[in-house]
């Protein structure tokens, strides 16, 4: 079929919001304690649902009626398995236990604050789990059969997660951190002693981890003779075993140019799995947004990278109880996230997360950018061209500048269906993995300390810059989007380079460091004195990189989108900068969106943002030409 040549950014997609807005979301994988079931998460307009399937059988909906989703800080850690019993965590702040045999859902705990990371003791008598109202958090646990109030076994650290039991059911390990670090800088790892009535907690022994050395991920092997944790060991990552009988340490996995894990945002990560039989170890690698799958035996320490066809991003593994098969979470760029199964040698596919199937002749093939920033450091980023099997062009098109989020996070190469959606009407997207993004070593990742308002913009001008000195970015045809940190990028970027971009889309971006520094949820309180510096002594520092302190120089077209409900940045952050924007008449639209926190979930929300970015585009940024 002959391609029309068409204007960039007018070209007609099948992609529409629907299909982006539309799809699932699969959050975590875990077996059944006993083998016999693969569990996932899976969600959808904002609704948790647990899935399980047996081999060769169709998958079904558990407790269909409940919201299942962790809630601590950012969530995760919903649910895990014992042989034929489910303990999940609600929306609502309840734990509840699911019956395989009854198919029957049991509440276990009262409504209470939030609850996330439940673990089932090996005799099923006890659920430990991470506990947090916001002020204080703690450890755990309730009786299985729901007779007793929650109460609690471990407290004295701000922050937990990873909570797992010894097999013989004595033994409890956990990672803790203290303010003011980040999980990712000073996580340690502790081992208790537990047992009574009552489950109390006798003796805790703290095993690895501190500044600048954190440690985290802990397992107790199948055969309760190791305890395995993921520790820094400078540049990248190490897994360590400890004998539990003879103390000793032994580096199984020296990592040397990737890394084992990626920063812990959320509870109940998982990079890595014992076999049943204690002999190998399961891990999942990362280097410059790529993952791969490996083992590696216990006994001689010898590994090799097991194949995972063309899937370029791999998270959540979980390895059978009962054999060698392992589940993950997989995706890459033309390719929605999959529970994938991989058993003898062979890749299954057991859940899917878009229902609507797209040729990957729309799907942009991504190029990574490489290029120096003005120090002579190393910069890396993703670019996709437009791509649509009906239209070709000629020139530079116009370009997208994508900052992420966190700061400390990374734009990996997951599925690219957001970026298909604007690549398919002729757009570039630029996806900058700016100094301080994850994945590139510790050195690239602390490069951003008391640097975040600073090189985040440098490095997204200078990508820009690279691109268009390469033909690859039209200079009269740029636009900059990010969310949370992201968009505060985004804000500044506008500030400090005041005619560099035509159009910036801002999605609940911080404006006001200051007030964030004392307005924003526990888990982040104090996260700006790596990001900025002190409050108290570095108060300029904060004056200067607050967007809305410098509001009065932005004079680009902005579209800006905030949920109502964001307990993480407040909506009047972005309610000021429109406020002024609009008062000075500088373009500007603004989407409040009901029932909706810090990032959007519903369907409706999605479709109306991608609708309303796509006509800005076309104002600001098409149109103009």
């Amino acid at each position: 079929m002959k391609k029309q040549r068409k204007f960039n950014g007018k070209w007609q997609s099948p992609i529409t919001p629907s299909m982006i807005s539309g799809r699932k979301r699969l959050n975590d994988v875990q077996w059944s304690n006993n083998g016999r079931y693969l569990l996932w998460l899976e969600s959808q307009t904002g609704k948790g649902t647990l899935m399980a399937a047996q081999p060769g059988k169709k998958s079904r909906a558990l407790a269909q009626e409940k919201d299942v989703r962790g809630g601590v800080a950012y969530g995760g850690g919903e649910f895990s398995s014992n042989r034929e019993k489910i303990v999940f965590c609600t929306r609502n702040d309840k734990l509840y236990l699911y019956d395989f045999k009854t198919q029957s859902t049991l509440p276990i705990t009262p409504r209470w604050s939030g609850i996330a990371s439940p673990v089932l003791s090996p005799d099923e008598r006890w659920v430990m789990y991470v506990n947090s109202d916001g002020v204080t958090d703690m450890l755990a646990v309730s009786d299985t059969q729901g007779t007793e109030l929650p109460q609690q076994l471990l407290h004295g650290a701000d922050f937990y997660m990873q909570p797992c039991w010894h097999p013989d059911g004595e033994l409890i390990a956990w990672t803790e951190w203290n303010h003011p670090y980040m999980p990712w800088e000073a996580s340690r790892v502790k081992i208790g002693v537990v047992g009574g009535m009552q489950l109390h907690l006798y003796k805790e022994t703290w095993i690895a981890g501190d500044e600048n050395l954190p440690a985290h991920q802990p397992q107790f092997s199948p055969d309760g003779k190791w305890l395995s944790f993921i520790q820094r060991n400078g540049e990248w990552d190490n897994l360590i075993l400890l004998g539990l009988k003879d103390k000793k340490r032994r580096v199984l996995i020296h990592g040397g140019g990737f890394l084992l894990s990626t920063p812990a945002w959320v509870q109940g990560m998982r990079s890595y799995g014992w076999s049943h039989d204690s002999c190998d170890i399961y891990s999942i690698r990362n280097f410059g947004g790529q993952a791969t799958l490996w083992n590696v035996n216990v006994m001689s320490g010898k590994s090799h990278q097991i194949a995972t066809s063309l899937y370029t991003w791999l998270s959540q593994l979980a390895v059978s109880p009962i054999s060698h098969a392992v589940a993950f979470l997989a995706s890459a760029p033309h390719i929605p996230k999959q529970v994938v199964l991989w058993e003898k040698g062979e890749l299954g596919v057991i859940a899917e997360s878009h229902p609507y199937p797209l040729s990957a002749e729309f799907f942009p093939k991504p190029q990574e950018i490489i290029w120096k920033a003005n120090n002579g450091a190393t910069l890396y980023g993703w670019y996709y061209p437009p791509t649509n099997p009906h239209y070709s062009y000629q020139g530079a098109p116009p370009l997208i500048v994508e900052v992420h989020s966190g700061p400390t996070s990374q734009r990996a190469l997951t599925y690219a269906g957001e970026i298909a959606y604007f690549t398919s009407r002729g757009y570039a997207v630029m996806q900058v993995n700016y100094r301080g993004s994850s994945g590139y070593g510790y050195s690239y990742q602390n490069a951003l300390k008391h640097k975040w308002g600073l090189v985040d913009v440098e490095d997204a001008i200078s990508a820009t810059q690279v691109l268009i000195e390469r033909g690859l970015a039209d200079k009269e045809r740029l636009a900059i989007l990010g969310s949370s940190a992201g968009g505060t990028t985004v804000l500044n970027a506008l500030i400090r380079f005041p005619d560099f971009f035509k159009a910036g889309i801002c999605c609940y971006g911080t404006s006001n460091l200051i007030s964030d520094a004392h307005q924003t949820h526990k888990f982040e309180k104090h996260y700006h004195s790596f990001l900025i510096g002190s409050l108290k002594e570095d108060i300029g520092r904060f004056r200067e990189r607050s967007p809305i302190f410098n509001v009065e120089k932005i004079h680009t077209a902005l579209a800006v989108f905030h949920g109502e409900n964001d307990k993480v940045v407040d909506p009047s952050q972005s309610e000021q900068i429109v406020a002024n924007l609009r008062k000075r008449g500088v373009p500007c639209i603004y989407r409040l969106y009901k029932d909706e926190g810090h990032g959007f979930r519903k369907q409706e929300t999605l479709e109306d943002y991608y609708q309303q970015v796509d006509t800005f585009l076309q104002t600001y940024l098409i149109k103009k030409k």
